[in-house]
């Protein structure tokens, strides 16, 4: 599973993707991040061409760009970060080797205790301000995703195109328009739609993965196709019980409100959402 989020280092943000169990980093973000260069892109070109075996450290990986689409980039690890460190000079070269390894140590923790990524994720929301009621709505979510996506797993599905297909479709059933139109809707760009989703858009969003869950379940759902009957069922459920409680409370669930006044105060040492959204 290719998991990417966005974390900061000294006003930067730099995207990173779990891959083959270890971290990638945008190896023009880290360019940017150290040279404050306003044409990255080009300053890394300049330098892979000048220091050919450059070339060889970094794979091409598939990021969200500022646009919401993914694109192939240069990423690398964080053995190919330091080797591409020693050929940027950069007062920041020091300060971001120590970034890596606080970042590569926090992961091996999450793993060994999954319980310490959900408080460190947790304390995250705190600090930029999310109620009590919403961070745990948002954790609980993140649960009942991780068991989706275990079921998939499980049944057959594919990680990657064949998760984010059926997402879309349980999007669609239970909202009536899929997380890219969401987003836009809530004038977001690049920012997970679900750390800026009401508590009663996470609470439908719930019952949609949750029913699919069951239905795939239920009907013993095997390989894509079986499971995507299943996400088309669940969505429909949590769509019908959405429609319902508009009627009965006269109150739209989906709304354009976000929470980007937020999320622009992302604390320093913020975490991935192990929720593969």
């Amino acid at each position: 599973m290719e998991n990417q989020n966005i974390i900061p280092f000294e006003g930067k943000e730099i995207r990173k993707i779990w891959h083959n169990e270890t971290w990638y980093f945008s190896v023009v973000d880290v360019i940017e991040a150290l040279t404050g260069s306003i044409v990255p892109r080009q300053y890394w070109n300049t330098l892979k061409k000048r220091e050919t075996q450059l070339s060889t450290v970094c794979l091409q990986l598939k990021l969200k760009s500022s646009d919401g689409k993914n694109y192939k980039t240069d990423c690398a690890n964080t053995e190919g970060v330091f080797r591409i460190l020693m050929s940027v000079p950069s007062p920041k070269a020091e300060p971001l080797k120590l970034w890596l390894a606080q970042v590569g140590k926090e992961r091996l923790e999450e793993i060994n205790d999954p319980e310490l990524g959900l408080e460190r994720l947790k304390e995250n929301y705190k600090l930029q301000g999310y109620s009590d009621e919403w961070i745990e709505r948002r954790l609980k979510s993140i649960s009942i995703r991780k068991e989706l996506t275990d079921e998939w797993k499980n049944r057959g599905v594919k990680e990657g195109q064949e998760y984010a297909v059926l997402t879309v479709e349980i999007a669609k059933g239970t909202f009536g328009l899929s997380p890219s139109e969401h987003a836009r809707l809530k004038g977001l760009k690049k920012e997970n739609l679900r750390d800026h989703m009401s508590n009663l858009e996470l609470i439908f969003t719930m019952l949609g993965e949750d029913a699919t869950r069951s239905y795939a379940v239920e009907d013993d759902a095997q390989g894509f196709n079986e499971n995507y009957e299943a996400a088309q069922k669940g969505g429909k459920a949590a769509g019908g019980a959405r429609l319902s409680f508009e009627q009965l409370r006269n109150q739209q669930v989906v709304s354009p409100e976000n929470y980007l006044h937020l999320t622009e105060k992302t604390p320093q040492n913020a975490i991935e959402k192990p929720d593969n959204e």
